[in-house]
């Protein structure tokens, strides 16, 4: 009886996300003409009122340690991916930040229109080295204008438990641009899994640690640190109990 609430109460929140997303997406094109900072304003409220539902009718909420660790101006936030929660979130949690993705996102439709709006740091991950320099390319010019780049080292999204290499393009563009890198952890796979229907109720804990200098540091170097701060907070918030749902 338990799963079938939360099946539930779940099918209620699809039903209102994809309404909300269809009738959002025509108007997040209509913002084009105005400048990009005004834009993602506008968009992102298509994310508070999706975390908002998701509290209302799944029950999930959020808690943030670390919030002040944040500082001014551009930065690279070097984060845990392990749910379609943080892609929403996070646009609430943190100052103005470009995506670094792939291109195919764009594919999809309504919600790859209004993504496109936010401009993005898009890549052809089939690239190679190629995507790299597109990544330094693109994110040089984002944080010269003041805005932050959250990139998501594991590639793609982790199941909460397991260990995945980290990828070094964020640490090659803190090391070439010189700025600062935020790591940031957080459980959210535990309550909304990969490729997972049902969202479980409780609270995600988001732990955004000190920024890390990046000047004449090897990529690798600064990605280790990065990793080895990370893995140590996951350890701290993760519960395995929730880890098989």
């Amino acid at each position: 009886m338990y799963k079938l609430f939360l099946f539930l109460r779940s099918s209620l929140f699809w039903v209102f996300f994809l309404v909300s997303t269809i009738v959002f997406a025509p108007l997040a094109l209509m913002t084009f003409p105005f400048p990009v900072l005004q834009r993602y304003h506008f968009i992102v409220q298509w994310s508070r009122f999706n975390v908002w539902l998701l509290k209302l009718i799944c029950g999930l909420k959020y808690e943030v340690q670390g919030k002040d660790n944040i500082p001014d101006g551009g930065m690279i936030f070097l984060s845990k991916h392990q749910s379609t929660w943080e892609t929403m979130a996070f646009q609430l949690i943190l100052p103005p930040h470009v995506w670094v993705l792939k291109r195919e996102l764009f594919r999809i439709p309504f919600f790859g229109w209004g993504l496109k709006m936010l401009k993005p740091i898009a890549i052809d991950r089939s690239a190679g080295k190629r995507a790299v320099e597109q990544l330094v390319d693109q994110g040089i010019k984002k944080l010269k204008s003041n805005w932050s780049v959250m990139v998501f080292p594991e590639g793609t999204r982790v199941k909460p438990g397991k260990n995945v290499r980290y990828k070094l393009g964020g640490s090659i563009l803190a090391s070439q641009a010189n700025f600062p890198v935020v790591p940031v952890a957080h459980n959210a796979g535990e309550f909304w899994p990969k490729h997972s229907f049902i969202k479980y109720p409780g609270t995600i804990t988001v732990v955004i640690g000190k920024p890390i200098k990046a000047f004449d540091r090897k990529p690798e170097e600064i990605n280790e640190e990065v990793k080895a701060w990370i893995e140590a907070r996951m350890a701290e918030i993760s519960d395995e109990s929730r880890w098989g749902r």
